[in-house]
């Protein structure tokens, strides 16, 4: 919508999504637009998401977004009405509404979320096991550097079948709940949004079914007396299988020295989702290979409409890495701990826009823990 300042009319046409029916062309006092949009929930380009569900229930979207969410716990199976057990702590739901956006600001999805108030749950009563399976990669490799500084290292890992060990109850969600057994309480099979041992069920069942089904894409990782090395050399032979560089002609360095790639306009195009593919499994090797980082990230900047003079430059890094597939990052034990970083730039390296480059290396004594090559977004 459009809001014109220092006019007391305004012609627009506007649309509510589905927080209202399209208004057509109006014409009214511009304070009486702020005020009615407001009342609407959009007041100068942002959507004010329901925080209850007695504020949801104006809102027909939503309503249906909640019967969606139900649905999805019926034909998954996640609980069972069952009545209320003596002495047993019941954990109560909350309805959380959230607005997805499109790139352009209009309404892709109306959302609800039924998620357990999972702050009231005790310490070996209703649950076990925490996990958290999203972490940065340069956070494991910090962890792995002061390991081998400490010539030590625990990690267990047990992969279970992705259901709830512990019994634990919720209360029936407000605005569903059963007419004919209102004092019933859930029973629940599997983990709730909320549950502490929520990202620890669902990351045992996805790993479980990933190694099922021979997915590998882990940091390998040996320990020796000496210290701790980290490599990808298994994801880096499927990856050469899988693009015929199994068998190739060898690359001292990732990239041809001076090599300046641009856009390419009249270049011939290649086919998009094969490029894209090749830059994406290489990306992944960036976590224990530094040295392909800035030859990669060169590539993935034409990724809009790949030329075969792009594809020639990424072929040169899997013929590189053909001949390298088992380097990887080495932690020695007996190193200091004192942080350093190093930082450098390729001044208006690019050819298309005169942009630089910068690049990060940081090191945790003498161990590698970060890096980076990033174009500027300015001049």
């Amino acid at each position: 919508m459009r809001i014109e300042y220092g006019a007391s009319w305004v012609w627009e046409q506007y649309h509510m999504g589905c927080w209202g029916e399209c208004f057509g062309t109006v014409l009214m006092d511009a304070g009486a637009l702020y005020r009615a949009v407001g009342k609407m929930g959009l007041l100068a380009g942002n959507l004010v998401e329901p925080k209850t569900y007695k504020d949801a229930l104006t809102q027909s979207c939503l309503l249906e977004a909640m019967q969606e969410e139900l649905n999805e716990f019926k034909q998954l199976e996640v609980w069972e009405l069952v009545p209320r057990p003596y002495k047993v702590m019941v954990i109560t739901l909350k309805w959380i509404y959230k607005v997805k956006l499109e790139k352009l600001g209009g309404i892709l999805k109306n959302k609800a979320r039924l998620v357990a108030r999972g702050y009231r749950q005790e310490v070996g009563i209703d649950f076990e096991e925490s996990f958290a399976p999203v972490v940065r990669l340069e956070a494991i490799r910090i962890f792995l550097a002061y390991a081998a500084h400490k010539n030590m290292m625990d990690v267990k890992t047990a992969f279970l079948n992705g259901k709830l060990r512990e019994e634990v109850y919720v209360s029936q969600p407000d605005g569903f709940v059963d007419q004919d057994n209102p004092n019933h309480v859930y029973k629940l099979k599997k983990a709730l949004y909320g549950l502490k041992q929520a990202p620890r069920t669902w990351y045992d069942m996805l790993s479980s079914f990933l190694i099922s089904q021979d997915f590998s894409k882990g940091l390998q990782i040996s320990q020796s007396p000496r210290g701790i090395f980290i490599n990808q050399s298994k994801y880096a032979l499927e990856s050469l299988k899988k693009y015929g560089f199994k068998s190739c002609d060898l690359l001292d360095t990732p990239m041809v020295e001076k090599s300046k790639l641009d856009e390419d306009k009249e270049g011939k195009a290649v086919d998009l989702l094969h490029y894209h593919g090749m830059i994406s499994t290489l990306l992944y090797l960036t976590a224990s290979r530094p040295d392909l980082q800035f030859a990669i990230c060169m590539c993935a900047r034409y990724q809009a409409r790949p030329t075969e003079k792009h594809i020639h430059a990424v072929k040169k890094i899997f013929r590189y890495l053909r001949g390298t597939v088992n380097r990887g990052l080495w932690y020695p034990k007996d190193s200091f701990v004192a942080l350093t970083s190093f930082a450098d730039a390729d001044h208006a390296g690019c050819q298309d826009t005169r942009r630089s480059t910068s690049g990060s290396l940081e090191f945790l004594g003498e161990r590698l823990i970060s890096w980076s090559s990033k174009g500027k977004r300015v001049l």
